[in-house]
């Protein structure tokens, strides 16, 4: 059976987008199902139809051959673990750092995630964010800019050669420029190197080809004043 990745909203869901990405990248043969999140339960007690399909209740979910994984890290260590994925380095210390990156962006900045939602659409310029969005933004600055500086000179990407980490990072690229973010010069030019993504600009695609809609379960489109493309 072809694998199938359940997603949701395009336009505001980065976890759909980052197992989508590493099954992209590791040219892994896919379905999709896509999965409308404006229903009631989101951000409660959890769409019905959804907590029946997935075991966490949550997008993203991918099935293989019967067998439902749930969480966007687990699934791409499943991507990376199919033949000629590359998305992990072959050297041990280089590979923990990668999954340090990538469980750091899993885990952490929980500011940047709530005062800064995805939404690849939406153009605006952020205002009076407060004190931890800050230093959020100050840690992911610190982390692209050093581990670029230290890896630059094999690769355009995070740890050189594009890889897991990149991934989980690429919808935070997103957001800084739906909301006119600068960060260090080694920091800005890593976010264009994401946004520059083939596979990410084939979302983006279908993202804007797409009737624009307004998520009523979440103020997503209404965080700063701006604009949508479309």
């Amino acid at each position: 059976m072809t694998p199938r990745l359940t997603i949701g909203n395009r336009n505001y869901s980065s976890w759909s987008l980052r197992p989508w990405l590493c099954l992209k990248w590791a040219k892994v043969t896919f379905e999709e199902r896509f999965f409308d999140l404006d229903q009631p339960g989101y951000g409660a007690d959890g769409i019905a139809a959804l907590v029946a399909l997935s075991p966490n209740g949550k997008v993203p979910l991918l099935e293989v051959d019967g067998t439902k994984i749930w969480e966007s890290v687990a699934i791409a260590e499943w991507a990376a673990e199919q033949p000629g994925a590359d998305l992990l380095p072959s050297e041990p210390l280089l590979r923990a750092q990668v999954r340090a990156a990538v469980a750091e962006m899993h885990a952490g900045f929980p500011a940047l995630r709530r005062d800064l939602p995805m939404n690849i659409r939406r153009r605006c310029v952020a205002s009076d964010l407060p004190a931890d969005t800050g230093r959020d933004l100050a840690r992911l600055d610190a982390l692209w800019s050093g581990m670029r500086r230290a890896h630059g000179r094999h690769g355009a990407y995070l740890f050189g050669p594009r890889s897991m980490a990149d991934a989980f990072y690429l919808p935070v690229a997103t957001r800084l420029r739906t909301y006119a973010i600068s960060l260090s010069a080694e920091a800005d030019a890593y976010g264009r190197t994401l946004l520059a993504d083939r596979a990410f600009l084939e979302w983006e695609r279908r993202v804007l080809a797409e009737p624009a809609t307004v998520f009523s379960r979440a103020p997503l489109d209404a965080v700063f004043p701006g604009t949508d493309r479309g």
